[in-house]
């Protein structure tokens, strides 16, 4: 049992900690909105991956991945709101050229809209799901796949991945008052460019 909460837990940290999706949508609404939207970033991912455990857990992902039109049609949902989000960071990157002052005042991120982002963009990966579906039984006890056993593996996952992406948004949040706005708006450039090729990347692949 301790052999494979460790294997989990190792395999589960290499795993957050490759930057994908969700560590992009965590600097671009830090330095946005501030450490308090980096955090509700976070908050929001985890949520989304909770539902995502419960789902695996339950079976409810092996109908999902049964049904290929839902499958597509959910990951499409999923890609077009990471390229929404993505394009309008770089938006905000081109239009804050001379205007950084009336720009951030007109477009605030609120630590709710931040959780919003993160709960929305997780849920529109159904990879997501299928990847928790695959992990969480091969690291149950023998003969212990039990709902309840993979839901506290999920939910660990969930933990985890909201303490490094809250890591992230401190440590961006304290970065970020150090730079300059010609540096902030290569960043939110650079985070958009990110997240478009993300969700394109996400509608484009095969499950």
């Amino acid at each position: 049992m301790i052999d494979s909460l460790i294997g989990f837990v190792a395999v589960s940290a290499v795993v957050i900690c490759t930057p994908g999706q969700d560590t992009a949508l965590t600097i671009r609404n830090t330095l946005t909105g501030g450490r308090r939207s980096g955090v509700a970033t976070a908050g929001g991912v985890a949520l989304g991956q909770a539902v995502w455990t419960i789902a695996a857990s339950a079976g409810v992902v092996a109908l999902l991945s049964t049904s290929e039109p839902v499958f597509r049609t959910l990951k499409l949902a999923g890609a077009a709101y990471l390229v929404y989000l993505g394009a309008q960071s770089f938006w905000a990157a081109i239009a804050r050229r001379g205007h950084e002052h009336e720009v951030r005042a007109s477009v605030p991120l609120s630590p709710r809209r931040a959780l919003r982002q993160g709960v929305l963009s997780n849920l529109g990966n159904p990879k997501m799901a299928v990847f928790f579906a695959s992990l969480l039984p091969q690291f149950a006890p023998a003969g212990g796949a039990s709902f309840a056993v993979l839901l506290a593996l999920g939910f660990l996952f969930c933990a985890m991945t909201f303490a490094w992406l809250t890591f992230y948004a401190f440590a961006i949040a304290r970065i970020g008052r150090l730079l300059t706005n010609t540096v902030r708006r290569a960043l939110d450039a650079v985070t958009g460019v990110v997240l478009v090729a993300l969700g394109l990347r996400l509608a484009t692949e095969r499950p």
